[in-house]
């Protein structure tokens, strides 16, 4: 019997969606051999945060299934503990990038990895506060039985319990190191309502996605693919294939990695950035690690809170800081498909020195492209008018510093890469008492 940590991160009410992944716990553990590690990190407020309790603790007894929900104040703690052990430069800052006093996507996936490996967990499967399972005659359709059958076996040993295969030959011994499926429902990106004022400047912002060299032909398919997930389609049976799993066919909030991707590299811990927790879904694919790609997509939906004022200005701010962070990983997404095969060591792991070079040298890239797309933005957001030509007028005051902060989280982030390895091997060492 092996552990994995089934987690959520949240900053917000979501007392249903803790309630399904307690029951996706519980129906690991009754059809798996595995203990389950539930871990909540819990960045709500004190009403939320009790009532998130309330709802974990029924999952109190069940065999095989531990909770563990932390709130800010236990995970700082635990991660000043770690970080002295782990005896790593800028201590300090680093505590800082593993929990930033603004949302970051990435660090807070960072905190569960380093708790998985305190909990001496084999895989991790995250979840999202904003989502829930889709059904089939009434029942939940669980992504972990999926990531449970394949993750960790041989590529080739999972061949026989999936439904399909594009397993290249030179990847069969290699482990599967990702299972993952995407989301249904409403766009992963808060943007229809731009789509809905002014279908062409959607197209112009969303291409900013796009590196510059790409084609028209190449921006139009980006366009049309674009943080719409797998849809809106119902479920209907069951379907998954081995092999490399492309970037753009899996969601966060739908994933599962083995202990050997987290446990080698973390995730870039900029923060108010959306997509800054998609770097390992690249990096595995590009260094050729197979995957599961599955059909048990999660239903997205938007909370309340994006609907306000406050809401809407505090997304559209991610939004941009994502489009000014492509400048950079762009560039490393494209050298990381040049390394291939490089960019693992003899036993076939990931090289984290690889990774935090090609980080650091992005960095120094010219902000020249990244001038352009405030400009393109600024005039973009001014065509749409209301509450979008404010939202530009904020955007022209912090436009340098939005430059500086771009470049700065890629410098963090090979920072980070580099103390990944200690904080990593201390927690491990130092292990979690259980909640």
């Amino acid at each position: 019997m092996h552990r994995i940590c089934l987690t959520l991160p949240t900053n917000r009410a979501c007392a249903a969606t803790i309630s399904a992944m307690r029951a996706e716990a519980q129906y690991a553990a009754a059809h798996f051999d595995v203990d389950v590690h539930l871990l909540i990190l819990d960045s709500s407020g004190e009403r939320d945060f009790a009532e998130h309790a309330e709802v974990a603790g029924e999952a109190t007894g069940t065999p095989h299934v531990i909770v563990h929900h932390l709130d800010e104040a236990e995970q700082r703690s635990l991660l000043r503990r770690l970080i002295s052990l782990a005896d790593v430069p800028k201590p300090d800052l680093l505590l800082d990038l593993m929990l930033p006093s603004e949302v970051s996507y990435g660090a807070c996936t960072n905190r569960a990895f380093l708790i998985a490996a305190a909990l001496g967990c084999e895989s991790l499967h995250r979840r999202d506060s904003d989502s829930t399972y889709q059904t089939l005659n009434g029942v939940p359709l669980f992504p972990v039985h999926h990531e449970l059958v394949s993750l960790g076996k041989r590529a080739i040993d999972a061949v026989d319990s999936v439904s399909d295969t594009h397993l290249d030959p030179a990847h069969a011994e290699r482990t599967v190191s990702l299972v993952g499926s995407s989301f249904v429902g409403e766009l992963s990106v808060d943007i229809s309502e731009i789509q809905q004022l002014d279908p062409y400047v959607y197209h112009d912002v969303v291409s900013l996605w796009a590196p510059r060299t790409w084609s028209e032909e190449a921006r139009e398919q980006l366009v049309a693919e674009a943080f719409k997930g797998a849809g809106t389609g119902l479920f209907t049976h069951d379907h998954s294939a081995v092999g490399l799993v492309d970037p753009m066919r899996v969601d966060m909030c739908n994933i599962s990695f083995h202990r050997d991707v987290y446990e080698s590299v973390p995730l870039p811990p900029a923060t108010d950035t959306i997509g800054s927790d998609y770097f390992l879904m690249h990096l595995v694919h590009d260094a050729g690690l197979p995957g599961v790609l599955h059909n048990r997509h999660i239903v997205n939906f938007y909370t309340g809170e994006r609907r306000t004022d406050a809401g809407f200005m505090a997304y559209q701010l991610r939004l941009v800081k994502f489009f000014l962070s492509m400048l950079y990983f762009n560039s490393v997404y494209e050298r990381m498909a040049e390394a291939g095969d490089s960019l693992l060591d003899d036993r076939l792991r990931l090289r984290a020195d690889k990774v935090a070079e090609l980080a650091r040298e992005s960095s120094w890239l010219d902000r020249e492209e990244n001038e352009e797309r405030l400009r393109s933005l600024d005039r973009s957001y001014r065509k749409l008018g209301g509450r979008y030509a404010e939202f530009a007028d904020a955007l022209a005051e912090r436009g340098d510093r939005l430059l500086n902060e771009a470049q700065q989280d890629m410098e963090d982030f090979a920072l980070l890469i580099q103390a990944w390895g200690p904080l990593i091997r201390v927690s491990r060492e130092a292990g979690i008492h259980e909640h």
